[in-house]
Formats: structure tokens, sequence, C-alpha cells
């Protein structure tokens, strides 16, 4: 057996303690050799109270050679350590000797002559320790850490079962020179977290939304959640994320890794290799950014002109969506590259850098691998898309618009209409149609390359170039029926606005726009004669312009809608997580969303007088729509209640609708933002910033 000595608070009352034992500490067998405990303490602000538990988070352990070994530079290590810590963990806690634990051949297996021989009391009657006996190194640590109240704890190790292995137990805790040996103690065995494999992290959907799900809570159970915790799991778990951390920058500290002859060579070829592709990559990186600089510089030097005015404004979709692929190319070594040297300190905070580092040129790859795949594809089969599409685009000419213009000429839906405005409108409708078919007929032969210039756009920059191409190549060869949209609604909206004002006049009413109400007024005889000869004949030829305009607003709201497709579609690709759904394909445990402790039944044959509690802890993850349903939150927001309802109410009251309709920001996901500057470093900078970039991703540092 053994005993386990740390620092920790000290009551003469029943007290509790909350231990955190890595798992890989607990041997299956009994240990047999001396260790030495490194950890942090946790306490809060009302730790005085017994209800309250001491966190005693363990990260690793040395043997008692190792410890001699150190000497007095133990004090200047564990402060180099808890620099190199995060700085709200750095804040709370530091990272110290918990104890010391010395292994005994006691052949029954019980602790109770030992702890004898170490609790004592003095002449007047208080209980004393002589845990300072067992081993005398343990007063050089002693001295200078003896401003704080934590002294030492002692306790054992016992056998649970064979899963669990042994596993520390407390005898007593010394606080303020005081000794308590009657423990509320609560082991907890997590696994320490690994970059790449796991971590942990609080959270409460999980148990918040089944909590909703089985009752409605209480009010006095409200009030509770609204009360500040007494726990600080927060920096609990930060001390367990960072346990790993500690351990590798302890052996760092104590006795650096020297690799074999063999491997050396190894690392040097690997480090080689990697500088020429560093090199390789900044070289080609650099060439790009002279490129998109002179074209920048041409571009601004041209900025007033009529002709980039003009293609602005006919291209608006094309233009941002290149001016964010440009920014994602000139910024991507800044994306990888990152100064933040304590996020590996951290697994948490690592694992959340190291996917931003890759979310950006990850989101490009995707990108350009489907419009590779888009552009090779159409340009196998351009002649037979560029028929198939103008066969499309001719038989929704001729088989719906113009008929569907030549039928409101007539008696549609057997609806009696105005002869004379019907075919006044009707008229104007069938030749702004026919005559911008011909236009746009006289240059199919043009068509031919768009297509074959949309793929190799693809090829190159990836699919949501072309894609916005095409939307905007929409927009432009339906101008027509925008325009006819946009001149029918403002005469339906016109005669709807003055058939409801004479309406009001005849109830004695107007509308006072400051107040926003109707206000009673006396109107005249002659005002009367006006209104009624008016109201007549706009209230007989509303049905005519009713016509025309549900008729030319399915078009318009057709068209609309295809284009909201193509740019939700657009926006969908950047704010997608492809580094987030591919690491949680791989390994859904790097997600966690909350812990939970599964509770061990332990039968302890040893008698010592204090309770325990022993647990394991695990911890959620989310689920795939979990994780990416915030990447898109933004569409929630773009088609809210509110722009529906005043979409509907604008297509009955006659308003156009908005062109705001289906233009979304550029997502979140895409790294960059079209309001983000244009960068401009001088170009050796500019080289080193890229080669440093893929430098830091070499594996052999690792």
């Amino acid at each position: 057996m053994g005993e386990f000595r740390c620092s920790s608070i000290l009551k003469t009352m029943k007290s509790k303690c909350r231990v955190w034992w890595p798992a890989h500490l607990s041997p299956t067998t009994q240990p047999q050799s001396s260790t030495f405990l490194f950890g942090w303490f946790v306490t809060s602000s009302s730790s005085s109270s017994a209800s309250v538990p001491l966190e005693v988070i363990v990260a690793f352990l040395i043997d008692e050679a190792a410890f001699s070994s150190i000497g007095s530079d133990l004090e200047g290590i564990l402060h180099k350590i808890n620099k190199r810590m995060p700085t709200s963990l750095q804040n709370r806690c530091g990272l110290s000797m918990l104890g010391y634990c010395s292994a005994s051949s006691s052949s029954n297996g019980h602790l109770g002559q030992q702890f004898e021989q170490i609790i004592s009391e003095d002449t007047v009657g208080h209980q004393i320790c002589g845990c300072h006996k067992v081993d005398g190194s343990l007063e050089h640590y002693k001295d200078f850490t003896k401003s704080d109240s934590i002294q030492l704890v002692c306790g054992s190790y016992i056998r649970t079962s064979r899963k669990l292995g042994w596993i520390p137990k407390l005898h007593h805790i010394h606080w303020n020179e005081q000794v308590v040996s009657n423990l509320d103690l609560h082991i907890v065995i997590y696994g320490t977290p690994r970059f790449g494999r796991h971590h942990f992290s609080l959270g409460t959907q999980h148990s918040s939304d089944h909590a909703k799900k089985i009752s409605r809570k209480p009010e006095w159970v409200e009030g509770l959640n609204q009360k500040k915790p007494v726990l600080d799991l927060d920096t609990v778990i930060l001390a367990t994320n960072c346990a790993a951390a500690a351990t590798s920058f302890f052996e760092e500290q104590v006795s650096p890794h020297r690799p074999s002859h063999f491997y050396v060579h190894i690392f040097k070829f690997i480090t080689l290799i990697w500088q020429l592709l560093a090199v390789f990559v900044a070289s080609v990186s650099t060439s790009v950014y002279i490129v998109l600089q002179l074209l920048h510089f041409l571009i601004s030097y041209g900025l007033e002109s009529f002709i980039y005015v003009t293609l602005h404004n006919l291209f608006p979709h094309t233009s941002r969506n290149i001016r964010v692929r440009c920014c994602q190319i000139l910024y991507w070594p800044i994306f990888l590259h990152t100064n933040d040297s304590r996020s590996g300190s951290c697994v948490e905070y690592a694992e959340k850098a190291s996917q931003r580092r890759h979310s950006m040129w990850l989101s490009v790859v995707i990108d350009i691998l489907l419009g590779n795949l888009f552009g090779l594809t159409l340009l196998t089969h351009a002649n037979s898309a560029c028929l198939t599409i103008l066969t499309f685009t001719g038989d929704v000419t001729n088989n719906w618009w113009l008929i569907s213009c030549a039928r409101l000429m007539g008696n549609p839906a057997g609806f009696k209409l105005n002869t004379e405005l019907a075919g006044v409108l009707g008229t104007l409708s069938l030749n702004a149609i026919q005559f911008w078919s011909t236009v746009l007929g006289s240059m199919r032969f043009l068509f031919i390359f768009f297509i074959k210039g949309l793929a190799i756009s693809g090829v190159i920059f990836g699919i949501t170039t072309p894609a916005a191409l095409t939307l905007d190549m929409i927009t432009i060869s339906t101008t027509h029926i925008s325009t006819l949209h946009w001149l029918i609604s403002l005469i339906y909206s016109r005669q709807i606005q003055a058939t409801t004002a004479l309406w009001r006049l005849f109830r004695g009413q107007k509308w006072n726009p400051l107040r926003e109400r109707l206000d009673s007024y006396d109107y005249t005889v002659e005002q009367h004669i006006v209104g009624s000869l008016l109201f007549t004949p706009l209230l007989l030829v509303l049905p005519t312009t009713s016509a025309f305009y549900m008729s030319f607003t399915i078009m318009y709201t057709t068209i609309g809608f295809i284009l909201m497709i193509i740019e939700v579609a657009i926006s969908v690709i950047h704010a997608t997580p492809y580094t987030k759904i591919f690491l949680w394909l791989l390994r859904p445990s790097r997600f966690p969303c909350g812990i939970w402790f599964q509770i061990f039944s332990v039968d302890l044959k040893e008698s010592v007088g204090s309770d325990v509690l022993v647990s394991s802890l695990h911890s959620y993850s989310y689920t795939l729509g979990e994780l990416v349903k915030p990447h898109f939150s933004y569409l929630r927001s773009a088609v809210s209640r509110s722009s529906i309802s005043s979409s509907v109410y604008g297509v009955f009251s006659g308003r156009s609708l908005s062109s705001r309709l289906y233009k979304l920001p550029v997502a979140p996901g895409a790294g960059v933002d079209g309001k983000m500057p244009w960068m401009w470093i001088p170009l050796k900078e500019y080289w080193m910033l890229c080669y440093d970039a893929v430098f830091a991703c070499n594996p052999a540092k690792c």
C-alpha cells in the first residue's frame, strides 16, 4: 500500500474533496515505487464552507529518483510551466506539487497502523501530523510554498476493481495548521485530453433539453439557475484540458527527449522536403500576388470610368464573388500562420485554433474541386448544353410569356376585361418581349463562348464564380420582364392608392401621415362629385390592371425564386464548415458539448473513516446537425417572418418586390467578407509570410 500526500484545505468538521485522477495513472497492480504528484488546486471564494469541495486535479507524477535529480530547480521549472499556461488558468490557480505517494509493503493491506503513527496529539491536546517525517525532501518544497495556507494532504491507494485499478484515497487534510481526517471524497477518473482525440467542455444543451421534455421546471428551480454557481467547474475543465501540455512541458524541462541518430536523419530529411515545399508554395503564391496586385491597380486606375461602372452594375454578384476569392488568396498565409504560443497549452484552445487555421483554405479547395468537376463536365458537353439552354429559353418565351400576354388581351378564365386597356397593355408587353427576344436571338452565336467561359471560370476560380456569373446573366436576360413588372406594378399601385383615397372620401375620412391614423374630415360637395366621377372608371378598369399585374408578378417572382436558389447555393458553399464536418466524421469526440459522470459501485474493504464516491468523467458530443446549424443562422435571419409578411403585403398592395429579396450577405464561413480591405505588403514580406505559414505545418516539428 502507499501514502498519498498533497496540499489542500482542511477543517475540523466533515469536509468535501474531489480528486480528478487521470485514468492512465491507475495501475492494475499494487504500486511498489514512490512517486510525487503534480497538478492544480482549485478553490472558490466560498471554500470556507464544508459544502464546497476542494478540487484536486492531478496531471502527472514522477518517481523519487527524478524528483531528487531536480532538487532546487523545481520552483523554477513550475514557474516556467505556469507562464506557458492559459492566462485564465494562471489567474485562478497554478501548477504545483500535490503530494507524495510512498509505496508500503504492508502485509494485511490496511493502513490503520501506519496512520496511527503519523497522526498524534501534542501536549495541549491538539492533533498534529508527522507526515514530514516520511520523507525529508518535502521540507524544501514546503519552504517556498509556506505562504500558501494549503500545506499537505495524506492518503492511500485503494483497490477498487479490475476495471478501475488502484486509485487514491485521502486520509486527512492540512489547512491552517489544522488536521481533518473525516472526509467526503469524490474521485473522478478522467481520460487525459489529447489533441486530435478528445477534450472536455461544459455545456447544458443536452441536459436542459432533456429536462424540458420531461416536465416544466418550477419557479424555484429557475431561481436556483440564476444564482452564481459555487463550484468552479470552468477552471477544473480548463485544468484537465491542460494536463497533457503540463506533462509535456515538464518532461521537456526535466528530461528532454533525444531521438536516435536514425530518427534525427529522418526528421532532417522531412524538414528539408518541407522547406522545398514551402519555397515552392511561397513562390507560386507570390506570383499570383503580383498578378492580383497588377489587376487591382489597373481596376483602381479606371475605377471612375464608364466601362468599370457599367460592368460593376451589370455583374454585381460576379464582382463581389471574385473579390472574395481574391481576398481569400491574399489572406490565406495570415489565417494559416498563428502566433498564439499558448493555444498549444490547452487542448480545447488548440482544437479551435486548428479549425480556424484550416477552415479558409479547405473551403477554397472544396470550391475549386467542385468548380473543376463542373467546368470539365461543361466543357465536354458544351455544344449540347448550349443547344438545350437555347431551346428551353425559346420555349419559355413562346409558350409561356407570349401566349400569356395574348390570353390577357381576351377573356382570361372567363373574366370580362376592359378591351381597350387590355389591348394597350397586351400590345406593349408583346412588343417588349418580342423586341428583347430578337436582340438576344441575334447574339446566339456568342452563347457557346459564354458557356466555355463559364466552364473555364469554374476550373480557375471555383464553382461559386460561374454560379454568380449565371445569376447575373439571368438577371440581364430577363430585364424586359423586370421592366414590364415595374411599369405595371406602378400603374396598379397608383390605381389602388387612388381607389382607397376616394373610398375614404365617401366615408368622410382622411389619412393623417404625421400621426399615421385616419381622421374625420368634412369634404365639400364639389370634392364628392369629382371623387364619384373618378372612382367609377378606376374601379371598372381595376380587374384588367390586376390581371396583367398578377401575371407579370408570377413571372417576376418565379425568376426571383430561381435567383434566390442560386444565391443560397453560393452562400451555403461559402458557409459550410468543411473542417468541422471532416473532423466530426473521423472523431466526434473532438466536439464536446457537455459532461456527465458514470457512478461506479465500489466495495471498499478498508475502513479509514471517510466516505468515497468513485465516478468516471465522460462528455457529450455534438450531432452533425447541431455542429453546422450555427453557421447557417444568417439564412434564417435573412428570410424572417417580417420579410415574408412585407413581401406578401407588397404583392397585394402593388409595391415592387425588393431586389434584396434574394441577395444574401457573404457567408461568414468564407473566411473573409466583401468589406475586408485589400491587402498590400512588400513582396519579400509576403513571400516570407507564405513560407513561414507552410513551414509551420511541418510534421517533423510535432
